[in-house]
């Protein structure tokens, strides 16, 4: 997901106001409930996610280019306005506007929404179009090396523990995978490299999308899916427990399941929708 804040009139450098009448314009009512629960906005969820900060189009064609960035701090300014303080990322060129029209399909950005000063919240992952788009260069870190190898399209890239329990459950996510077309992998389905950190890299780069079990809050588990999130994966997060999703990622929709028979099952279906989802917004 990501805030989506378009100006009339620009943005400043570091501090801007924003009207509040205009906040959650064209965002999908179950994201509107989960950043606006009781009609209150959660000024601190906001800034847990990633922000486009765009200008209007211009009749005469101009604009000034979109920056990505976070909000540091979101406080309200009386009834009427937000006070934001944000910052760009400098590692992001600016963007014009004709390529964020070219995206904005892949970003949930309705046409219209280029001409309507307004604070969105999309739930397109930001940096998997960008990355996807070739506008921002994937970082490049030195524990392991992240290949450049293409993107299978039909594989899914499992991270869950390495416990007899969870065999069944992953069962139901090949399952899943099966009835969209789609087929799993695991870590201990690869043995290519020295180091099992490797494997697990270059499985979450050559997949399309990652799901990751965060149930027993595994360790390995969170690392992996921190992986995926920053490589710009489509990541579906899975648990049985609620309680096992931590902090920073509950403003991330997941599907919570029982590890039955039945449990199983509805967890299979519910995967295979999300995954026939993702594969209609490509």
């Amino acid at each position: 997901m990501f805030n989506l804040l378009m100006s009339g009139g620009g943005w400043a450098a570091n501090r801007d106001t924003f009207g509040a009448s205009r906040v959650l314009e064209h965002t999908a009512d179950t994201v509107t409930a989960q950043f606006c629960p009781g009609g209150n906005l959660d000024l601190d969820a906001v800034t847990r996610i990633p922000a486009l900060f765009a200008s209007e189009t211009r009749y005469d064609g101009g604009q000034d280019p979109a920056r990505v960035g976070r909000l540091l701090r979101v406080s309200r300014q009386g009834r009427a306005d937000y006070q934001l303080e944000y910052m760009f990322d400098p590692h992001i060129p600016a963007i014009p506007n004709s390529t964020l029209e070219d995206l904005a399909r892949d970003l949930g950005i309705g046409q219209f929404e280029f001409s309507r000063t307004h604070w969105a919240i999309k739930e397109a992952d930001l940096f998997e179009v960008l990355y996807r788009s070739q506008l921002v260069a994937r970082p490049q870190p030195r524990v392991f090396r992240i290949g450049d190898g293409a993107v299978d399209a039909s594989l899914i890239a499992v991270m869950m523990p390495f416990a007899a329990e969870f065999n069944a459950v992953y069962g139901a996510l090949q399952k899943a995978a099966a009835d969209t077309g789609m087929h799993c992998k695991r870590a201990d389905d690869i043995w290519s490299n020295d180091h099992i950190i490797q494997d697990i890299v270059d499985l979450v780069s050559e997949a399309s999308v990652v799901i990751c079990d965060l149930t027993g809050r595994n360790a390995n588990v969170f690392y992996e899916m921190g992986m995926a999130h920053t490589l710009g994966k489509d990541v579906i997060i899975v648990t049985q427990s609620a309680q096992d999703v931590p902090f920073d990622v509950q403003g991330i929709r997941y599907i919570k399941y029982l590890a039955n028979g039945e449990g199983l099952g509805r967890l299979a279906a519910d995967v295979a929708g999300r995954l026939t989802t993702l594969r209609q917004r490509r």
